[in-house]
């Protein structure tokens, strides 16, 4: 059995930045002691460059994802931003949310904070949703109208069980969008109601919406 005393508390930590940045990014978190990370490409959408939200303009960026133990990601975090100046507007944005659990060449056991349970002290929410390709840009549009300024869109593919078609006798798994929004906690309510009327997405198989803490952000302005 797990002895529960020696568990870690884990944290995924999401970087954005301009295409071409990734791989600097990488090898100062390695340099840091973070080993392992993946990479996939997106676009950033900011609606009005006024109310950049995000510090994003609209170009191809990179989206690094990595997971550490929780104060050896803060460590990592704190320095990359300084590194590549996320202080400053478009230099990218990231984020550190809470992470049940790792299993891969190291193993970081769940821990309950509870702390962070009461979200006493959360000031973001990250904002996930998935659809299929084509639709994501309708999710941006109804989040901007309930007060986002802006996401990242990502490629990615479904295996859902309602959501394959067939041609020519084959099954094909349908491409989907991944959005990713950084939103204010009081904004957040209103920009998934707005995204679940405008998608229908209490109707099966139109995609789905969830909602994380953000625990520590980055390169965010309002």
């Amino acid at each position: 059995m797990e002895n529960r005393s020696d568990a870690l508390e884990a944290q995924l930590i999401c970087i954005i930045v301009n295409y071409g940045t990734g791989s600097k990014i990488i090898k100062k978190a390695k340099q840091l002691g973070i080993s392992g990370a993946t990479v996939t490409l997106g676009k950033g959408t900011v609606q009005n460059r006024a109310l950049d939200f995000l510090g994003l303009t609209d170009m191809r960026k990179e989206i690094i994802f990595l997971v550490a133990e929780k104060d050896a990601a803060i460590h990592a975090i704190d320095e990359i931003s300084k590194e590549f100046e996320f202080s400053k507007p478009n230099h990218g944005i990231a984020y550190t949310a809470s992470v049940c659990g790792v299993a891969g060449t190291k193993r970081i056991a769940c821990t309950n904070n509870m702390e962070e349970r009461g979200g006493n002290n959360t000031m973001y929410h990250i904002i996930t949703v998935i659809v299929d390709k084509g639709k994501a840009e309708d999710a941006i549009t109804a989040a901007t109208k309930a007060g986002s300024k802006g996401g990242t869109i990502m490629n990615a593919r479904g295996s859902g069980i309602h959501e394959t078609s067939k041609v020519f006798s084959m099954e094909i798994e349908p491409e989907k969008e991944i959005v990713i929004i950084l939103s204010e906690v009081e904004k957040t309510e209103a920009i998934v109601s707005s995204i679940r009327t405008d998608l229908k997405l209490d109707e099966p198989g139109n995609g789905i919406v969830y909602v994380q803490n953000a625990s520590n952000t980055y390169g965010l302005y309002k």
